[in-house]
Formats: structure tokens, C-alpha cells, sequence
């Protein structure tokens, strides 16, 4: 009778058939039944199935013939040991129907949630014990896990003592020599593995094995090597694989334990995943035929045994010390760039985690310490390019999940285990919105489930994990599932994590290699999301200030596009400035000057947005920083100023803080109506001071100029305007000046174009811009209407720059509206539209001048009257503008034109220039209807001076011409005229009215014009009779 398997027996070797025998169809589409997909896939790449046999062998190796002629024994022995060790051919061709060491095709993966399991938890969770049966509705996996899957394998007999002591002196024989042939090296293995049968009931065979592993260990390596690393032309590899796993099922492991079987372990995982394709295989088939397999046969057969050997190692792992090494093995093949080493390892793994969760008994303390590594790694593989790869993933992560329930049952301990199963219920919650089908469409599914499973340590791993997968530039699909992965399982994960300094660390190493825009919006959201939450606030703005100088463009996007609410934006800023004032001890200008391009700007944005704010309006944590109580007197305005004073005075800024505590630049920045006037202050200051750093940051500045909402542009315009003062600003792209100045003009917002202006303003120094600028013109123009004194008065200095440049439309047009002007309430925008006017005649060509003498002779009244204006500056440049007027009509005024003294103080000076006007303008200019339209002007001195005019001017008019018209026009005749030519005119012309004026002294003047006008009427020949 024979004695009772100590161990598994010949499990491995009789099911050595299986792969081949097994014929599980197809699925037929995503509607089929979701059962064992792993195994099925694994079957329909990497086994025989329905692949035709090769030609037959020269020679069967475990026929009972051979068995009998090198082992001796009985002719029921023989057969019993053939059965066990049934040679590679038979293995590749058979059709004999025996059961796989895996999961049954009916074995069902689909989610069978029992909410009414876990009713009783909102009630006393404490009180519940876990059991298998919650893990397993949660999972959907089966409790036959625990039953012996090999329970179908037949048990062979023992083999004869004498059968023992030859295939001893077989493998001696071999140790004490070399394989040369295929046979040999094929009847070493199968001995080997007929040996390591007897174990569990003859004690010499145990001692041989065990006092020769070293050696054994040796020759499979020495076999490994010889194999060639890309072809498959025999079946050498799938019998080490097989007798490493007939050992590992008698407890003898070949891989564990020490350095060299660690090796081994390697070098077997290389030989099998480095393999070419199937394809390739083929084709090299075709070009070498081997004569004796089937290529394609002995791959999937080779690989199967390889699978078969992974799970021989985890059928007895209590402290899932195996699992650790074989993902350490497989690790870099997980993540390998081609396609078919990655599918390999996939499957493997999958097959891996299928046969642990079905013999899982854990037992402390457990060994496995890459937990969130692996799920990191398998979560990236569910979202991979492959389909393949992608579905034996997601199988994979269903197996994986039931061992991670299994394991933190394990481990926690029972005052934990409310925890665990508000854990285990969020799970199941979960997974009856995802079901486990949608692993391999949507990995970053996985996050949200494992999250909760995941202390902070593996939390870490899956971040890192994940971050690591950014590299993957091959496959882009990689880094769209690692920042799916990433953003979900921190927003999910709140404030369990560690090391945020080390995630930061990478996640900036990181940045330069990330090319999809979304994934880079993840990434920084990330970080948005770390720095917005108080445990992590301080870490991560030490982390970013402390980080290398120059930052490069990466970075400095990092620190432009963080996203956080007001709120956090509050605290940020507090936390700031505190960091600031307590800055490092080492040299901090070097340090500092780099990030202050970064913050300043950030800073002066807060300072817009908290205009008006109260803490009221914000949410600062409480209880975290208990000795440092805020007063109730401050404002998240008064956050943001202090801290920019703390970074200007920290970067060594000294001049530039000097500069604004002198000018109130602080109280400016304040302001809601006055900010931007405090940003240009610092600005020049900085320009003045520091034009290096100015320099940094006007460059910084070109991509926050779109960016936010109008108060974030308008300071970061504010500030990028001043400082195109700088010279090195005619190095910018046009698209990033002048065509954004150009985008400025046509902005709703006033502000907005005020800035544009100014920035050509500055801009149009640089001769090689002007050309550009020039056409801008008809935009400028335009701009001479605004109401706005600022618009108006930068666009008169930009025209004024660009005059000489206009053609004779252009020019002509502008003066036309100039014109319109004159008199204008601004009495600066009165002077520099003489000034324009002036500097545009001076630029009309001699062949032109036809064209404008008479928009010349119209404005010399107005220049005339203006000279007599109370404001010194406009009466000055009347007067200079009324030369160039003379200049271009070849005229010579009079010195008394220049006379500063009012003309009703000096009516002798004021009859000469009378005088030489009525005649130099006879035919020409009606000068005493232009005159009249200004004795309503709104300001006394040119209603006066233009009353006084008209009665001079009586004396050189054609007396002839007046009557013939009449004088009821001039005595208190109502006058259409034009308005918008003349804004300073107040209404009707009268001059009986101005008797009344409660002025003095137009009264009289206004008496003795009215005189020598009635005079001029009573003449003989006038037709007009004067009224009395």
C-alpha cells in the first residue's frame, strides 16, 4: 500500500498535459460571461491549444522503455513514473483530458454585493467579526478558494527503492560531469523531477536533494545559459521550469534563499519574458526549421509551465515572502516597453495573484511590504495600450484585491476594525457604481477602492509608483492613466500622506518630461491640492522656496498656475510670509532673488483680489499654529501686503521698499481706483534699482498676461507695461508685445487701454518698432474722441512721435479732429492738440500745402484768442502753434502778438494785431464770425478778449460789404453753429446780452463794441437803421 504524500506529490508533473488538453472557447465579445478571464487569455496566447503538432519525435524520452532501462523496476512502476514524468512531446501533442492547477472557466468574477451584510455596522461596528464571507461578497470570489484546486490531480504510487538509488546515480553521474546533447540534458531534468516525487516517503531522496541543491542550482543555471536567448528550438526550458516547480510543491525551493538561487531565479524570469514574439518565433521557424516541435506549440507550452512554476510558489506562502520575490523579479518586466515582455509578465502575474487568493492563509508576520507599489504598477497596466495587457491586469487587480482584504484582516488588530470596515464598506459602495469589468477602461477606478485599504506608507508607494510612470513616454496612454491615478487617490486620500517632500521632489523632476497638457494639469493640480491642505501647506511652500535657482520654465509654470480657493489662498499667503521671516540662514540673496520673479507677481495679484475683503469673507484653519494668534483687526489685505514687504525686504530689494514707503506706494496698492498706480511705482522702482530682476520678470510675465480674471491681467499688465521701458523689451516677440498691445486697444475695459498706450509709448523709443506700431494708427485715432483725459493725452504722444511718418489722408483727418479740440475743458489735452497740430503742419510736404491752407487759416482766430487764456501754458503754445501757422502762410506777426499782457490792458497792442489779421485775412477768412462765436466761451478771459476782437476789427472790415449785410446779426442775431467745432462755445450770439454780464469789464467792452457796430450801421448809405 502506498505511504501518504508528505507534500503535493506530482501535482505540477501530471498536470504537465494540461494546456493542450484544455479547449476553453473564446470569448465572443463584452457581452460573454466574465469567468476566469486571466486564465482564458493566458490559455488562448500562451498555450497549445488548437495548434497543429509538430512532426514526431526521434526519440520518446519517458517512454516505460527508457524509464525501465535507467531505472529498473517493475513493468506497473515504470508506468506509474512515465505517467508522472511524461516527456515534452507527449506534453505538446496529447489530447488527454486532465485539470489545470488553476481556476475552473466557470469560476465567475462578477460582484455579488450583500449590502445586508454589513447592515449591522452603523449600529455597533465594534461588536461585528469579520469573516471570509464578507471579503468574498465584496470581491466575488468564490469561499472554494480555500479547497485544494489539485484535488482532481491523480496521486501516483511510490517508486521502487531500487528505481530511487538509480535515478541517484543518474543525477550523481551528472554533477560529476557535463550535458552535451538535448537528450542528456533532457533526462536530467525528468529524473530529477521522477526524484523529487519519492520525497514525501523516502528519506535517502531527501537527503540527496537537500545536500546537493547547490549543485542542482548550478547545472539548471548552466542549462539556462545555453539556451539561446532569441529562438525556442527545443523543450529544455519548459523542463527546468517544470521540475523547479515539482521541488517547490516538496517544500524544496530552488529560487529563495540565497544569492546564487536568486540569480537562477533571474535568469529563468529573463529566458522566458525576453523571448520574440510569437510571431518572430515563427518566422524564425520558417527560416530555421528545427525539424522536431512546433515553434508556436512549444512556446505557448514553455510558457504555460513557466506560469505553472510561479504558482507552485505561492501555494504555500503564509507570510507572502514568495510573493515579494517574484514581483521583485517581475517588477521590471511590469513595466517593460515592449509589447510582448509586458504582456508576459502581465499574465504571469495575473496567474500569480489567482492562485494565491485561491490558497490564501496568512499567517504573521507578513513579509510583503510593496503593497502600494504593486497596486500602483498593476493600476497603470489596466489603463496600458495593449488590450491584452490591459484585460489581464484587471483580472490581475480583482485577485489582488481580495488578497488585500485578507491581508489588512490579517494585520489589523480588533480595536482597528471599525476602521477596516467602514473601509470595507466605502469598498463595496464602490464597487456597485464600478464593477470590476471596468478595471481594465477606467484604472483610475482602482484608486478610489484600494485608497482605503492603503496605509500611509503604501500610500507613498502608490504615489511614487505613479509618478514613475510619468516617464513613460512610448506610450502616452501610460502618463494619461498615471495622472488619472495620481490626482484621484490624493483627492481622495486627504491628509494620510508621508514624505510630501520626497512626492514633491519628483513630481518637479517630473514636470519637463509631461507633454500632454491635461496630465500636466493634473500634475500641478496635485500639487494645488498638497499646498492647500495645513498639514502639507508649510512642506510644500519650504519645499518650492528651498528648490535650485534659476528655476527653469517648468517650475515657474508650477508657481503661476497653482489653482486654490480664496480661501486657501488666504492661508497660503499667511504661511508665506511667515516662511519669508524665517528664512533660511545661508546667503538668501542668490537663493531668493530667483523665486521673488515668481512671487512678487503672485503677491501684487493677491493684493488686487483681497481689496475689500474681510476675514469674514475668508475661512483660515483654526488650532494648528496655537501661539499665533491673529488680531481682529486684520485683513487678508493686510496678509498680502506684509508679505511683500517681507519678500522685497528678504531679496535685499532695499532701495525699492524705500521707494515705496516715500511715494505711499503701500497706501497706492491698497486702493481700489489707485492699485495699478502703486504697481507702476514698484515696477519703475524695480527697473530703476534692480533691472536684472525686472528683466526676469517681464519675461515671466508674457504668459500670465491672458490669464484670470480682469484683476489678475490688469496687475500682471500694469506691471508688464513699465516695464517695457527696459531695453532689452525690443527683444520680445511682437506677438508678445505690440500684437498684445494691439489686442489691448480694442478691450472694453478702459484700463486696458490706457495700458496699451502707454506700452507703445514706451515701445516706439526703439526705432526698428515703429513701423510696426504705425500701423496702428486709424486705432489711435480713433482714441483722440475718448473721454478719458489719460487715452487722450498718451494717444496725442504717440501720434506726436509718429507725425512725420503719416501720408496726406492720415495727416489731414487728424488735424480735422485736433481742430476739435482747441478750447477743449482738459487744459491738457487743449495744449497738446495745439502742440499736435502745430508739429502736423510743420510735417506737410511743400506739394501738400494747397491741400491744408485752409484748416491753417480757420485756426488762427482760435490760436489768436487762446494766447489770451489764463492758463500760462495753453497761451504760450497758442502762440507758438500761431507762428508755425505764419510760418507756413509766409506771414511775419507782429511782436505784439507775443505780448503776455491781457488785450484790454493794452488796446494799442491788441488794435496792431487786429489790424494785421483784418488785412492778411481780407477775401480769405471771415474773421469777425469766427470771433463772434467765442464771445460765449465759457471762460471770461477769451469772452472778453474775443468781444474786445470784434470791436477792433469793425475798423478794417469792408464797410461796404457790413451793410449791404446788415449788423442785426452782430447786434443780437441768433447764429447756427456747429458745436462739436467749437466746444467751448456756450449758445447764441448776442451782444446787447453781454450788456448784462455781471463781469465789469465785459460789460464795457462789450458796450463800446456794440457802439462802433451800431456806428458802422448808422453810416448814410447804410440801409440799416440803428436802433435807439
Amino acid at each position: 500500500m502506498p505511504l501518504p504524500y508528505r507534500g503535493r506529490g506530482s501535482r505540477l508533473a501530471s498536470s504537465r498535459v494540461a494546456s493542450t488538453s484544455v479547449h476553453s472557447p473564446r470569448r465572443a465579445g463584452r457581452g460573454a460571461p466574465w469567468s476566469s478571464h486571466a486564465l482564458r487569455l493566458t490559455r488562448r496566447r500562451h498555450s497549445s491549444e488548437q495548434v497543429p503538432p509538430g512532426p514526431e519525435p526521434q526519440a520518446d524520452f519517458r517512454s516505460g522503455k527508457w524509464l525501465q532501462e535507467h531505472a529498473g523496476g517493475d513493468a506497473r512502476d515504470s508506468q506509474q513514473t512515465a505517467r508522472a514524468g511524461m516527456g515534452s512531446r507527449h506534453r505538446i501533442c496529447s489530447q488527454e483530458e486532465v485539470v489545470i492547477p488553476c481556476d475552473s472557466d466557470n469560476d465567475s468574477g462578477s460582484v455579488d454585493l450583500q449590502l445586508s451584510n454589513l447592515e449591522d455596522i452603523k449600529k455597533d461596528p465594534s461588536s461585528l467579526e469579520l469573516t471570509d464571507s464578507d471579503i468574498f461578497d465584496i470581491t466575488g470570489l468564490s469561499q472554494e478558494s480555500f479547497i485544494d484546486s489539485f484535488r482532481h490531480l491523480t496521486q501516483q504510487g511510490p517508486v521502487s527503492e531500487a528505481n530511487v538509488e538509480r535515478l541517484i546515480q543518474s543525477i550523481q553521474e551528472v554533477f560529476n560531469g557535463e550535458l552535451q546533447s538535448e537528450f542528456e540534458k533532457l533526462t536530467f531534468l525528468r529524473s530529477l523531477s521522477s526524484l523529487s516525487q519519492t520525497l514525501p516517503y523516502d528519506e535517502t531522496t531527501e537527503s540527496f536533494i537537500h545536500s546537493h541543491i547547490t549543485d542542482i542550482v548550478h547545472v539548471l543555471n548552466m542549462l539556462i545559459e545555453e539556451e539561446p536567448l532569441h529562438s525556442l528550438f527545443s523543450s529544455v526550458r519548459q523542463e527546468v521550469f517544470i521540475t523547479i516547480a515539482n521541488l517547490s510543491y516538496q517544500d524544496i525551493h530552488l529560487l529563495f534563499g540565497s544569492e546564487d538561487r536568486a540569480d537562477l531565479f533571474s535568469l529563468i524570469t529573463k529566458s522566458i519574458i525576453t523571448l520574440p514574439s510569437v510571431e518572430t518565433l515563427i518566422q524564425l521557424q520558417e527560416i530555421m526549421p528545427s525539424g522536431s516541435y512546433n515553434t508556436e506549440c512549444l512556446y505557448r507550452q514553455t510558457f504555460q509551465a513557466f506560469s505553472e512554476m510561479l504558482q507552485s510558489l505561492v501555494v504555500k506562502d503564509p507570510h507572502l515572502e514568495n510573493l515579494d520575490t517574484i514581483f521583485k523579479q517581475m517588477d521590471p518586466w511590469l513595466q517593460s516597453t515592449k509589447d510582448h515582455e509586458r504582456e508576459r509578465a502581465t499574465a504571469s502575474m495575473a496567474q500569480v495573484l489567482k492562485c494565491l487568493s485561491r490558497h490564501l492563509s496568512l499567517k504573521l508576520p507578513l513579509r510583503f511590504q510593496r503593497l502600494g507599489h504593486f497596486v500602483a504598477l498593476m493600476a497603470l497596466l489596466c489603463g496600458d495600450s495593449v488590450t491584452e495587457v490591459a484585460e489581464e491586469a484587471a483580472e490581475g487587480m480583482h485577485c489582488l484585491l481580495h488578497v488585500t482584504l485578507r491581508l489588512k484582516c490579517t494585520i489589523y488588530d480588533k480595536k482597528n476594525h471599525p476602521n477596516l470596515r467602514r473601509a470595507m464598506k466605502k469598498c463595496q459602495e464602490l464597487l456597485e457604481l464600478y464593477s470590476i469589468k471596468q478595471f481594465y477602461s477606467c484604472p483610475f477606478k482602482i484608486a478610489q477602492i484600494f485608497e482605503a485599504f492603503l496605509n500611509s506608507n503604501e500610500l507613498f508607494q502608490f504615489v511614487m509608483t505613479t509618478l514613475d510612470g510619468l516617464e513613460n513616454l512610448k506610450h502616452p496612454c501610460t502618463q494619461k492613466s498615471a495622472g488619472e491615478l495620481l490626482i484621484t487617490m490624493v483627492k481622495n486620500a486627504e491628509s494620510r500622506f508621508e514624505k510630501v517632500p520626497e512626492i514633491m521632489g519628483v513630481i518637479c523632476a517630473r514636470l519637463s518630461i509631461i507633454s500632454q497638457p491635461r496630465v500636466r494639469r493634473q500634475i500641478i493640480n496635485t500639487v494645488s491640492l498638497f499646498i492647500s491642505r495645513p498639514k502639507y501647506t508649510d512642506i510644500v511652500i519650504g519645499h518650492l522656496l528651498c528648490h535650485p535657482v534659476p528655476y527653469d520654465r517648468h517650475l515657474a509654470e508650477l508657481w503661476r498656475t497653482l489653482e486654490v480657493e480664496l480661501p486657501s489662498t488666504t492661508w497660503i499667503l499667511w504661511r508665506l510670509l511667515r516662511k519669508l521671516q524665517k528664512c533660511h540662514n545661508e546667503p538668501t540673496h542668490e537663493k531668493m532673488a530667483y523665486v521673488a520673479v515668481a512671487l512678487l507677481m503672485t503677491l501684487l495679484i493677491q493684493i488686487h483680489h483681497s481689496i475689500g475683503l474681510t476675514m469674514s469673507d475668508v475661512a483660515v484653519p483654526s488650532g494648528l499654529y496655537t501661539g499665533q494668534e491673529m488680531s481682529s483687526e486684520v485683513t487678508p489685505l493686510c496678509f498680502a501686503i506684509q508679505a511683500t514687504k517681507s519678500l522685497l525686504l528678504r531679496t535685499l530689494c532695499w532701495q525699492e521698499f524705500n521707494i515705496m514707503e516715500k511715494n505711499k506706494g503701500w497706501t497706492l496698492l491698497e486702493g481700489k481706483e489707485c492699485h495699478l498706480q502703486g504697481v507702476s511705482l514698484l515696477a519703475n522702482a524695480l527697473l530703476e534699482r534692480n533691472h536684472l530682476l525686472a528683466q526676469k520678470v517681464m519675461y515671466l510675465l508674457v504668459p500670465l498676461l491672458n490669464r484670470g480674471n480682469d484683476k489678475h491681467k490688469l496687475t500682471s499688465a500694469g506691471f508688464f507695461v513699465e516695464l517695457l521701458q527696459s531695453p532689452v523689451a525690443r527683444r520680445l516677440p511682437s506677438i508678445y508685445s505690440i500684437v498684445r498691445l494691439k489686442d489691448w486697444l480694442h478691450h472694453g475695459n478702459r484700463v486696458f487701454k490706457f495700458l496699451a498706450l502707454r506700452g507703445l509709448r514706451y515701445l516706439i523709443k526703439h526705432q526698428d518698432m515703429r513701423e510696426d506700431i504705425r500701423s496702428l494708427l486709424p486705432c489711435i485715432l480713433d482714441l483722440l474722441c475718448e473721454t478719458d483725459e489719460k487715452i487722450v493725452l498718451l494717444a496725442i504722444q504717440i501720434l506726436l512721435q509718429l507725425v512725420g511718418t503719416m501720408d496726406f489722408t492720415t495727416l489731414t483727418a487728424m488735424m480735422k479732429t485736433l481742430f476739435t479740440l482747441f478750447g477743449d475743458v482738459r487744459s491738457d489735452v487743449h495744449r497738446l492738440s495745439m502742440t499736435l497740430f502745430g508739429a502736423s503742419i510743420k510735417s506737410v510736404k511743400y506739394t501738400d500745402k494747397k491741400g491744408v491752407e485752409n484748416q491753417v487759416l480757420d485756426s488762427l482766430v482760435p490760436l489768436l484768442l487762446y494766447s489770451q487764456d489764463e492758463n500760462d501754458a495753453v497761451a504760450e503754445e497758442s502762440r507758438q502753434v500761431l507762428t508755425i501757422c505764419a510760418q507756413f502762410l509766409k506771414w511775419k506777426l507782429p511782436q505784439e502778438v507775443y505780448c503776455k499782457d491781457p488785450w484790454y490792458i493794452s488796446p494799442s497792442e491788441a488794435g496792431t494785431v487786429c489790424k494785421f489779421f483784418g488785412k492778411k485775412c481780407q477775401g480769405k477768412v471771415n474773421l469777425l464770425a469766427q470771433t463772434l462765436m467765442f464771445s460765449k466761451n465759457a471762460k471770461l478771459p477769451i469772452r472778453r478778449a474775443a468781444v474786445l476782437f470784434v470791436g477792433l476789427l469793425l475798423k478794417y472790415v469792408d464797410c461796404s460789404e457790413l451793410r449791404t449785410k446788415g449788423t442785426d446779426w452782430i447786434e443780437n442775431e441768433i447764429i447756427s453753429i456747429d458745436l462739436h467745432l467749437q466746444p467751448g462755445f456756450c449758445g447764441h450770439l448776442d451782444l446787447k446780452a453781454l450788456l448784462h454780464d455781471p463781469e465789469p469789464s465785459l460789460c464795457i467792452i462789450a458796450s463800446q463794441a456794440l457802439f462802433r457796430v451800431q456806428k458802422v450801421g448808422a453810416e448814410p448809405d447804410s440801409r440799416q437803421s440803428i436802433p435807439g
